[in-house]
């Protein structure tokens, strides 16, 4: 992944929807993996795998590992940056050898974790203190402590949009594509990048869930035959807003041509005026405008264009989740790089993003959203496992974008079909395999 922490976030976004199993792994783990209370008597030599093989290369992991020295100066802390974080970890976790923390990769289905990771503590008590705690849950036990979360929407340049005369929020999607149409005839520019070819960047949409209705179980609801693409539903409302952008020529000419990297410059100098990812985008998109030479405040991030009741919901998912290898021979002391790292590093705030520690404020990232009183929605992951099962029967895929790269392609007319009818397919696709797998 190098230095594409967007990647990290689009898979991490959704790795509650996402299940291949992996094989390997011993029994059940049942001790858990507590901090030492006497931190300068702690001791122990850990190895942490991360994605993050920009920070490894630039040695700003080492220098966190320097702050952490500082409170446990007898654990020796080794850090190891894979750049297919994904599919490195997968084959490792086939022996006891994939580090003592690790990144819980999307491929690990969640009844498994037990298998794989130590418990870090009792749902009720983790959920009291941490965002996210239930991604990880098995069996009322915490398997993982998220690095970070995220909050969803738009980010955009904000001075094309009040150059082409929009300075307030959408808040419908006709009014959201009123203002992408305004851009276009107004500025030129793109209104909005689908970065179709990239492809992850399309799953940013499902991200979204809970943001329609400002329902935390909006995710668990789909554990069954419910159609999640029906009449008002909020599949079908995000969905259709992405259809119809693409259906009335509001993005790329071409999006077989599309590139993630190049769309960050493009944005941050006003060429693209607005993409869907999450805002863990911010600080890339304003390190972007900076190089570029323009301003990083012309960075803006948006909600989803809908209301509920007065006002805008955006819904938290968590990145990627720390845990502890349950083969390690060091779980205090990577119970204790996990605590500190999330709690004392700073490296949510770094990065910009929400904090897994509820005690701690939202980012200076999201301003807006607090100034305007959007309602963060936490959504449950409680029965991530049976809508996992359903998606992998359906073949559907909300993590993946394969669906939706057809559903732009018979938007603009690459391939036959209509929105109406394409959702009917996905409908029955679903309700069917929900009722073969027994939920």
């Amino acid at each position: 992944m190098g230095n594409t922490k967007s990647l990290t976030s689009a898979l991490l976004a959704v790795a509650a929807l996402a299940v291949t199993g992996c094989s390997g792994g011993g029994a059940p783990s049942t001790e858990t993996a507590t901090a030492p209370a006497d931190p300068g008597k702690a001791t122990g030599s850990i190895t942490v795998l991360t994605q993050r093989t920009d920070l490894v290369q630039s040695g700003a992991m080492d220098a966190y590992a320097s702050e952490f020295n500082k409170v446990y100066p007898k654990v020796k802390v080794k850090f190891e940056g894979l750049t297919d974080y994904e599919g490195e970890v997968k084959i490792r976790m086939n022996t006891e050898n994939y580090g003592d923390v690790l990144m819980i990769p999307a491929s690990v289905a969640k009844n498994d974790y037990p298998k794989f990771f130590a418990p870090l503590g009792t749902s009720i008590k983790m959920a009291d203190r941490y965002r996210f705690s239930d991604k990880s849950a098995v069996d009322n036990k915490v398997y993982g402590i998220a690095q970070f979360g995220t909050a969803n929407g738009f980010v955009y340049n904000k001075a094309l949009w009040k150059k082409a005369g929009i300075t307030a929020w959408p808040t419908t999607p006709d009014e959201f594509l009123a203002g992408l149409e305004a851009i276009k005839t107004k500025t030129g520019a793109t209104p909005y990048y689908t970065n179709f070819k990239d492809g992850w960047p399309l799953v940013q949409w499902t991200t979204n869930i809970g943001s329609v209705t400002c329902d935390e179980n909006a995710t668990n609801k789909l554990a069954g035959p419910s159609s999640p693409w029906k009449q008002g539903s909020e599949l079908q409302v995000i969905d259709t807003l992405l259809h119809d952008i693409v259906k009335r020529k509001l993005s790329e000419k071409d999006p077989s041509t599309t590139n993630w990297e190049a769309s960050k410059t493009k944005l941050a100098k006003g060429e693209i005026g607005s993409m869907m990812v999450g805002s863990w985008s911010i600080t890339q998109m304003q390190d972007a405008a900076e190089k570029a030479g323009r301003n990083p405040a012309d960075i803006g991030y948006m909600p989803l264009p809908v209301l509920k009741g007065d006002g805008h919901c955006a819904t938290l998912v968590s990145d990627y989740q720390q845990a502890v290898n349950v083969h390690s021979e060091d779980k205090e002391a990577a119970r204790a790089w996990i605590d500190w790292f999330t709690e004392k590093s700073g490296y949510s705030a770094e990065e910009g993003a929400v904090p897994t520690l509820k005690s701690a404020p939202m980012p200076s990232t999201l301003k807006d959203f607090v100034d305007n009183d959007v309602t963060f929605t936490e959504r449950s992951e409680t029965d991530t496992g049976k809508v996992n099962d359903i998606d992998n029967a359906a073949e559907i895929g909300l993590n993946k974008p394969d669906y939706r790269q057809k559903l732009i392609d018979i938007a603009r007319g690459a391939q036959r079909g209509s929105l109406d009818d394409y959702f009917t397919e996905l409908n029955k696709r679903w309700d069917e395999a929900a009722k073969s797998v027994g939920s």
